[in-house]
């Protein structure tokens, strides 16, 4: 089993969980209130750190169709 390691930088910032049983993933929560354009680009805080092990990635993922139907 591999470990995540996850810092708050922000008392804002929220650690990842899982919202449902079914769920794929973790859902990940950003510290900003922004409104994202279709075919805009924007970097946007979470407020945290995470230490990952050698050879493994975290990859943040569109959670809807709005991704490939809006653009975001």
């Amino acid at each position: 089993m591999i470990s995540l390691k996850v810092k708050k930088l922000s008392p804002l910032a929220q650690i990842p969980a899982y919202q449902t049983d079914e769920a794929a993933g973790f859902d990940l929560h950003s510290i900003e209130d922004v409104v994202i354009k279709p075919n805009e680009r924007k970097l946007i805080s979470t407020g945290l750190a995470f230490e990952i092990e050698f050879g493994y990635e975290v990859q943040i993922r569109p959670r809807s169709g709005l991704a490939f139907k809006e653009g975001i």
